[in-house]
């Protein structure tokens, strides 16, 4: 039997990178997916595509997840398509390197707004369609949040308050059959990391010659460290920080 069969996983900002490949591995292993989206609807579509000739079942949904009525909307959604929900993963986020001389207000707010309350607003409802069976919740944070690095002050601190939620949510969730992780992975190869000018810079090589596994990330490596958490192996698992590193943030 498939690790996740017959159950129903939301995943947002999940039309590239880390999120499309958590779809794709959650749909492999019997799930079936809403693949949020906010902006790159033929991306998403593509990631529906990818699921759907490999047998799997997925729809995808646009939704900011930082506009508190566009989530109510994408879990409405949700609902109406498939029922229930079982798993969410929260992986909508955006990053902006900066001194901090010139962090704006915009650009703190637009950080903290997706990254952190994107998240609370997705939490809310997602515990609602959970209902009393439970669920499970994973948070995509960074190894940022652990080990800050220069001019990622603000980032870097909306890891580490959606790491801080993560720990607080797995005591308040107490009795309710609702298991809550994060995981922190590093440095990963995706259209973000290269549209930012990491991969292939001398930063990325910095990182990999103090990463003892000695290679940048891949998405599926993140996807897989998901579907574990999402899986009933995992069930003794809760309110933990995992890093998935290649060691780099090994604590």
């Amino acid at each position: 039997m498939k690790k996740l069969e017959n159950k129903v996983a939301l995943v947002t900002g999940a039309s590239k990178g880390i999120g499309a490949s958590i779809a794709k591995y959650f749909a492999a292993e019997g799930a079936k997916v809403i693949v949020n989206y906010a902006s790159s609807k033929t991306d998403a579509e593509k990631v529906v595509k990818a699921i759907t000739d490999n047998g799997g079942t997925a729809v995808a949904v646009q939704a900011d997840v930082s506009i508190q009525t566009d989530v109510i909307k994408l879990f409405d959604e949700a609902k109406n398509t498939f029922g229930t929900l079982d798993i969410l993963v929260n992986n909508a986020g955006i990053y902006n390197y900066q001194p901090v001389e010139e962090v704006s207000a915009e650009t703190f707010n637009q950080q903290f707004s997706i990254n952190v309350l994107g998240s609370v607003f997705a939490i809310q409802s997602a515990v609602k369609l959970f209902g009393e069976k439970g669920g499970n919740i994973i948070n995509i944070s960074s190894g940022a949040s652990n080990t800050p690095l220069p001019t990622g002050s603000v980032y870097s601190a909306t890891k580490a308050a959606l790491d801080t939620i993560t720990i607080a949510l797995s005591k308040e969730f107490a009795g309710r059959n609702i298991r809550i992780n994060s995981i922190l992975p590093g440095v990963v190869e995706t259209e973000g990391s290269h549209s930012a000018g990491f991969i292939g810079s001398e930063f990325e090589a910095k990182l990999v010659a103090n990463t003892p596994l000695g290679r940048t990330g891949q998405p599926e490596d993140i996807a897989k460290a998901a579907v574990f958490l999402a899986s009933d192996d995992a069930g003794w698992i809760n309110g933990e920080k995992i890093s998935v590193s290649g060691g780099i943030y090994g604590l």
